[in-house]
């Protein structure tokens, strides 16, 4: 929501004015200096959006803000081109409306539009959140990260590496929605209040690595040529692609990091497949690159990749990780009920290049049971024991 400043008009006395913290009215403000306001400049309050309000009779604005519970200034705030002596029956004034309510339903077949979508109207709503592109996907696709939080602890969480494990991205953005609403309203989630993290933590989330794939899984091959014809003749022309968890081009985004990459290599498909082919050498996709540049350009204290099934957690490679790593991961089977595991025999992943470059806790999530992509109907059971986990990482 938009407001007009007014001469003596602050941040701070809009943070105030709506109840709102006021390091979220100045990050969602960050194209101009909170110190320099100039009349008429116009400035977002996060948490809110405005609606229009007709005029009955008896109405008053002094009336109208004690039905709905929020300070006469308000309205005046809102409706400065009105005469509030003269209101008129039918008349059109603005009121504002503070969100409770989620944008994200995720219980849904969650293409990459969905999540756009959903993407376009939390920003709308929190404009402190960042949300810059880390690259795009071979269909040029822009693979969007979603930043919150201005502390000095960096956090990576990531999705939706493999197409067919898509149901990760919609309880990923689940549980950001459930977090700005918590920072906005300061309201708790289990018991735990999550503003003092916003100050602490900057959490880096990237929903859908694979938006390529994970729309063939759930809306058939593209249109494009000559990505069409490549993926129904690597599926055998079958239409239904729900074995499907490479990219586009038929390469397990997840077998390409430089992480035993060889080893891994001459053990998989050697050429283009619905899964385990690691590509024609670490990095060939731009996808896995775009992860890769974005976690080199930060300095995360841990990262999570989130994978379907198994209600397992991987949390070591080759005796590289920290021991704080198995700390971590035990709190993270106790909040969840996951079991966790240390080493397996697999390499190339994100979670083993992370651990191996960079000596810290990362870990590969696998959520949920059954064969991917997993039903729906698991959707609100995986979202409770994968919030646990969502909550332990920002505090510990």
């Amino acid at each position: 929501m938009k407001v007009s400043v007014r001469k003596g008009d602050s941040l701070w006395y809009y943070s105030q004015l709506f109840g709102i913290p006021f390091e979220l009215v100045v990050d969602s403000n960050r194209s101009f200096n909170p110190n320099q306001l100039s009349i008429g400049q116009q400035v977002q309050i996060p948490g809110y959006v405005v609606t229009n309000y007709s005029i009955n009779p008896g109405d008053s604005l002094w009336g109208i803000s004690r039905r709905q519970g929020y300070p006469l200034d308000v309205l005046y705030l809102l409706n400065q081109t009105i005469n509030p002596n003269t209101l008129q029956i039918g008349q059109t004034i603005l009121v504002p409306i503070r969100v409770t309510w989620r944008v994200v339903n995720g219980k849904e077949a969650y293409s990459y539009s969905t999540m756009v979508n959903d993407i376009n109207q939390l920003v709308s709503i929190y404009p402190f959140i960042r949300t810059p592109s880390i690259g795009n996907s071979v269909l040029g696709k822009p693979i969007p990260e979603l930043r919150i939080g201005r502390g000095n602890k960096q956090i990576h969480i990531n999705a939706s590496f493999h197409a067919n494990e898509w149901i990760t991205t919609p309880i990923m953005m689940k549980f950001l929605n459930e977090y700005l609403l918590a920072l906005t309203n300061q309201t708790p989630i289990r018991g735990i209040q999550l503003n003092p993290f916003y100050n602490q933590t900057d959490l880096s989330a990237v929903p859908m690595v694979n938006p390529d794939g994970v729309n063939l899984v759930l809306e058939g091959p593209p249109e494009e040529e000559p990505y069409r014809s490549q993926v129904l003749s690597i599926n055998n022309n079958n239409m239904n692609f729900n074995r499907w968890k490479a990219n586009i081009r038929g390469v397990d985004l997840n077998n390409q990091y430089p992480a035993k990459w060889e080893l891994e290599s001459e053990r998989k498909q050697q050429a283009p497949s619905p899964f385990n082919y690691p590509g024609p050498y670490p990095l060939s996709e731009p996808e896995a690159q775009a992860v890769a540049e974005l976690t080199r350009s930060r300095d995360f204290t841990r990262a999570l990749a989130f994978h379907t099934q198994g209600e397992v957690i991987y949390w070591g490679y080759e005796s590289l990780e920290p021991p704080v790593a198995e700390v971590i991961v035990e709190e993270f089977a106790r909040v969840s009920g996951y079991r966790p595991i240390r080493f397996i025999d697999s390499f190339a992943g994100y979670k083993d290049w992370f651990i191996q470059e960079w000596r810290r806790p990362g870990y590969t999530v696998e959520l949920g049971k059954g064969t991917s992509p997993l039903p729906l109907n698991q959707f609100d059971k995986i979202y409770e024991e994968t919030l646990g986990i969502f909550l332990a990482n920002l505090y510990l």
